[in-house]
């Protein structure tokens, strides 16, 4: 299994993996995933765990076939692609990026930039070329971003505990 480097998301991704499907896969670190999308297109690493933006290029040239999404469903930039969780079930990994402010910022300026950031993430324009990549956007308040970095501590701080995955 290569992957970007020692506790990154592909790593962590395979790690889950390998915890919920009770398999072990040999871990191969590179430094990035460039490296190792590289050394899996020359065979020398049978598996990659890789964000869609990394992959999709290879995967829609026809020289990388995907076997699965990590995302809790089928994406719509490749509906034929079945979820992990359809054979591991409640298996997802999806990497997700979020806007924060300063701690002390006033609630009216943060509920105007979420008012903002929610309004161009409905737009139909942008969500079409989110999906492109293979992104979904999620919109919602500064509270469920807080209850899902949360969420995310605890469920990757077990994975790092059970792996045993330490600072490289």
């Amino acid at each position: 299994m290569g992957t970007g480097g020692n506790g990154g998301p592909a790593h962590m991704a395979g790690q889950l993996f390998e915890m919920m499907a009770g398999i072990h896969l040999l871990h191969v670190p590179y430094r990035g995933i460039g490296p190792a999308l590289t050394d899996l297109l020359g065979g020398q690493v049978q598996v990659v765990f890789s964000s869609m933006p990394s992959s999709i290029g290879y995967i829609r040239a026809g020289k990388l076939r995907p076997l699965a999404v990590t995302a809790a469903a089928r994406l719509a930039a490749m509906p034929d692609v079945p979820a992990v969780a359809e054979s591991v079930p409640g298996y997802e990994v999806s990497t997700w990026y979020g806007i924060c402010a300063p701690k002390n910022t006033p609630a009216d300026v943060i509920d105007k930039l979420n008012n903002e950031i929610d309004t161009v993430l409905a737009n139909p324009k942008f969500k079409a070329r989110l999906a492109d990549f293979g992104a979904v956007p999620i919109a919602g308040s500064p509270g469920e971003f807080g209850k899902l970095i949360s969420k995310e501590i605890e469920k990757w701080g077990k994975v790092v505990r059970t792996a045993h995955i330490v600072a490289g």
